[in-house]
């Protein structure tokens, strides 16, 4: 470069890097592989599950947030500034006794005690090796008017003396281990004697299978009051004759021979009174019923 020229300076720039895209991408990826095996695991679970435990499901998905979270709707419909009920505004009763009816009034309720106490006669009957065969006699089902729990003869193993009100021992414990259970709820209970369609010689001229259904159902509220069941919690007994088969069953066949204890919802309880008396029935006479069974269950916690 000669004296007094100027350097010429040329400034290239590099070509950029592309930037890093980061690993947000991996972290979507892994939590929706982790959706996809939670997905085919509740699949798969599902898939397996009993009649019984499918119907536990649903039942858990149809039960309100607020009433699995807290136990009833307190929160929601309590329209008061001041707790409690009663004249002690500290005093939560008279608002407990609110709640109590509201929750006994709501069908997902009264199942869930019905659930509960289904649940704690089979365990008790598996849990005695005597009584344990005669679960295959033992029918559960909801019907209008409450828990059915239905006890069925068999040729092999029939729960009465043929013709006759006198209670198999095996029947007698079984009913002597249900008196405890049904005192656990405070719900009223009605009681059905049902025979085959096999008839006396006289037919209905003497001694029938009315009387001898009738007499059966009467030989099982004693046998329930001997083993220790509430006198005052029974509402019905009566006794069908062969005027209503199971389902599905030949009128002739041994399982028409049962009896049908009956858990009674306090609607269905204030309707039999309600009929028994010649009136109408109202909701409203199921209040007293229900404002009974709350408070029983109030003491009970």
């Amino acid at each position: 470069m000669k004296q007094g020229e100027r350097a010429i300076i040329i400034r290239r720039r590099r070509p950029a890097a592309a930037g890093h895209h980061g690993g947000a991408w991996k972290i979507a990826l892994a939590d929706f592989m982790t959706a996809l095996m939670a997905l085919f695991l509740v699949l798969w679970i599902i898939s397996t599950a009993t009649p019984q435990e499918l119907k536990g499901l649903a039942e858990y998905f149809r039960t309100p947030l607020s009433v699995a979270l807290a136990g009833g709707d307190r929160s929601a419909s309590d329209s008061s500034a001041i707790p409690g009920g009663g004249a002690d505004p500290a005093h939560a009763e008279g608002e407990r006794m609110r709640v109590d009816l509201r929750q006994q009034s709501r069908p997902s309720d009264t199942r869930n005690l019905f659930r509960h106490l289904r649940q704690r006669i089979e365990a008790a009957i598996a849990a005695d090796p005597a009584l344990r065969d005669l679960h295959e006699q033992m029918r559960f089902d909801m019907t209008q008017e409450g828990l059915r729990i239905q006890l069925v003869d068999t040729e092999r193993r029939p729960m009465f003396r043929l013709g006759r009100d006198q209670v198999a021992p095996y029947m007698r414990d079984l009913l002597r281990t249900l008196a405890p259970l049904l005192n656990e709820l405070p719900n009223q209970i009605s009681i059905s004697g049902h025979t085959d369609s096999l008839r006396y010689q006289r037919g209905d001229q003497g001694y029938s299978n009315w009387e001898l259904s009738a007499d059966r159902a009467n030989a099982s509220r004693r046998e329930l009051v001997a083993g220790g069941l509430d006198g005052e919690k029974l509402l019905r007994v009566a006794g069908m004759g062969d005027r209503v088969p199971m389902q599905d069953a030949n009128p002739g066949d041994p399982v028409n021979r049962r009896i049908s204890l009956v858990v009674l919802t306090a609607e269905a309880a204030a309707r039999i009174l309600a009929q028994s008396q010649g009136r109408a029935y109202t909701p409203a006479a199921a209040q007293p019923q229900a404002a009974v069974q709350a408070q029983a269950k109030a003491k009970a916690e």
